[in-house]
């Protein structure tokens, strides 16, 4: 008898009595609700200049572990969960956001972003594409075996590694090193003018040009490292086609010094590189882009029908899942909120194009590719990670398809390029929604999270980032040197967005030859990308990476190639499945370059704003490029030193 009482009060209280661990609380909605604006707000000036996001969700995730465990003495892996969740919502909406929206200024339609147009196709785009992908987590996160889920998996060990009783120092200091960096490069740059945005050099010889250069942010090298090696490389070979091999094939640069030299002016090979990029070029990267988003659609197929059979099924069937961990908002909900994100948006595209065709014919057609975008972000997520997916490659394909209905039924001008944009935003904002969501449910699949609490989350992340959008574009916008499609900001996306649509509505001529010459390309760069998966080559040639870097400027993928080149340094030589546990350190101190530079660029377009344009200290200019080459070599050293994995690791 004596053995059996000590036997149970040494087992603790039955099972039944345990207290549920903490998911939902307050601490974790206020947490995740201001991640969610600070990652919006950060990756709308990533966006805008790099033409690229990254995910939120493990930065996300080591702030909320050390916030709980250094403020509280009792949290859970699950509420960390919640937060990357929600915060993570503020950088897919993001995304959506700032690859669409700004084409309407460089279009000529607003001279100002509108607060509540961009407000709520926001919010109406982001949680459609929350509502869509409800239903499809049964077929992509569930029962699908086959998608490795990378970014949600490596997500989910760190949650898992980070939940123990003591607090992670080293951590906390790489995301806070990485912050300091990026604000005082900012600082150095942006605000005193004591570094060049670029180095830079081109030469005209025999009529044609060669350029070189490269951006000097430690933002860039950090995307890279985010990225790692092969999408890196990819990257920089899509530049290289674009700026080392096309630009001095294309020539044009006697006719160009003729032109400068007729107009009393000096002719200057960058400005001729740039040029030649702008107008013929990055065409190339326009329909390398459009065959990648043709090709993303056919690999995702069987993926759309399940779900669309899934959808049917849990229409037609009542019941409810015992457990929470297999429980969704309610398909009335969905519903019901869906509804009124239609209603709104068909508001709003009355109120554009002031016609009851166009109205009906734009909405009907947002709402179907958003559903069917859906699903083929939701699957290339699950393939390949959400910083890899090719959002862009998916809001040209609605380009091109809202762009030709429009056309082929006569409109026309403004009114048909206002249309198309407005397809284009609500389904870019469906398509990036819906992978992030995707990749947080599978996240909290694998630590035990309630489903229809992570959709509560996002829905609430969605909600509050939606108000940011707007106020952040118009700071950057106003008082950032050249706005958004300066060189600065070029928004690479918007504009080929707002390119397009030109296009399309009969206001320019595209050079339809480099976009068909592109589509070849991407031919061409999807057989050499199938060979390599038929032998087994770790390295993949995959098109969208490729087709971005010919349409970015070549400054950006330099920098990118770094960080990617430093992430192998550290990994080259273990397994691939201990990457993401050696890299981890370079990806928190990378996570805090972003944030750093990126909200330090928008506090400077504050202070531009309220008249503190510059302190620029007029140094002469052979000094200024002196320092910006001993400080990007300082750059490349900050990051050899806090991404080398510790011992331990």
């Amino acid at each position: 008898m004596s053995d059996h009482i000590g036997d149970s009060a040494n087992a603790g209280p039955p099972e039944e009595w345990a207290q549920p661990p903490l998911e939902l609380t307050l601490r974790a909605i206020l947490l995740g609700l201001l991640l969610s604006v600070v990652m919006g707000a950060a990756n709308v000036y990533v966006g805008l200049k790099a033409g690229m996001t990254v995910s939120a969700s493990i930065p996300a995730a080591v702030m909320a572990m050390l916030v709980f465990r250094f403020f509280f003495r009792h949290s859970s892996i699950l509420e960390a969960n919640q937060v990357q969740t929600c915060a993570s919502a503020g950088e897919s909406l993001a995304a959506g956001i700032i690859f669409t929206m700004p084409a309407l200024i460089l279009i000529g339609h607003w001279e100002s972003f509108n607060f509540w147009v961009v407000t709520m196709v926001a919010f109406c785009g982001g949680l459609l594409g929350i509502l869509f992908m409800i239903p499809m987590r049964k077929v992509f996160v569930v029962d699908n075996e086959e998608l490795p889920y990378p970014e949600g998996v490596a997500c989910a060990a760190v949650l898992e590694a980070g939940d123990t009783e003591h607090p992670d120092h080293s951590a906390a200091a790489s995301l806070i090193a990485g912050g300091i960096l990026g604000l005082l490069f900012k600082v150095g740059g942006g605000l005193l003018g004591l570094l060049r945005d670029t180095l830079e050099t081109a030469t005209a010889t025999g009529g044609r040009i060669f350029y070189f250069g490269g951006d000097l942010s430690p933002m860039l090298v950090a995307v890279g490292f985010i990225v790692r090696l092969n999408v890196a490389v990819l990257i920089f070979i899509g530049g290289a086609l674009g700026w080392l091999l096309g630009i001095p094939l294309y020539g044009g640069a006697v006719s160009m010094a003729e032109a400068a030299a007729d107009s009393g002016q000096a002719f200057d090979p960058v400005d001729g590189a740039y040029q030649i990029w702008s107008t013929q070029i990055r065409y190339v990267g326009v329909g390398a882009m459009v065959m990648g988003g043709i090709s993303s659609l056919v690999s995702v197929r069987a993926g759309l029908m399940a779900a669309v059979s899934h959808l049917a099924e849990s229409m037609r069937s009542n019941a409810a899942p015992d457990k929470s961990t297999a429980r969704d908002i309610p398909t009335g909900l969905i519903l019901v909120l869906g509804t009124m994100c239609v209603l709104i948006l068909a508001i709003l595209n009355y109120r554009f194009t002031q016609g009851v065709q166009i109205t009906l014919l734009t909405t009907v057609v947002m709402v179907v590719m958003g559903f069917f975008f859906t699903a083929v972000a939701s699957y290339i997520v699950g393939l390949v990670g959400n910083s890899n997916s090719p959002v862009s490659g998916m809001t040209i394909t609605a380009v091109l398809v809202s762009g030709g209905m429009l056309w082929l039924v006569g409109y026309s001008g403004m009114e048909a390029m206002v249309a198309t944009l407005g397809v284009a935003a609500v389904v870019c904002c469906v398509a990036c929604t819906a992978g992030d969501v995707c990749n947080d449910l599978k996240t909290g699949s694998l630590v035990g999270a309630a489903p229809f609490r992570q959709q509560m989350m996002q829905v609430a992340g969605v909600s509050v980032a939606s108000l940011v959008m707007a106020p952040v574009l118009t700071l950057l916008h106003e008082n950032t040197p050249g706005g958004i499609g300066g060189e600065q900001l070029s928004a690479p996306q918007a504009n080929l967005f707002a390119s397009l649509a030109r296009g399309f509505s009969g206001e320019t001529e595209l050079p339809w030859g480099m976009i068909g010459l592109g589509i070849m390309l991407g031919l061409l760069i999807l057989v050499i990308d199938t060979l390599l998966r038929v032998s087994g080559s770790r390295f993949r040639a995959h098109l969208m990476p490729i087709a971005v870097g010919m349409y970015l400027p070549f400054g950006l993928a330099t920098p990118i190639l770094i960080g990617g080149l430093i992430s192998h340094l550290y990994s080259r030589r273990a397994a691939a499945e201990n990457h993401d546990r050696l890299l981890h350190r370079g990806v928190l101190f990378s996570s805090g370059v972003i944030a750093g530079e990126a909200l330090t660029a928008v506090g400077l377009a504050g202070l531009a704003a309220l008249g503190i344009k510059s302190l620029d200290l007029g140094l002469p200019g052979l000094v200024v490029t002196g320092l910006s080459i001993a400080v990007a070599i300082g750059i490349v050293g900050s990051f050899l030193y806090f991404c080398k994995p510790r011992a331990s690791e």
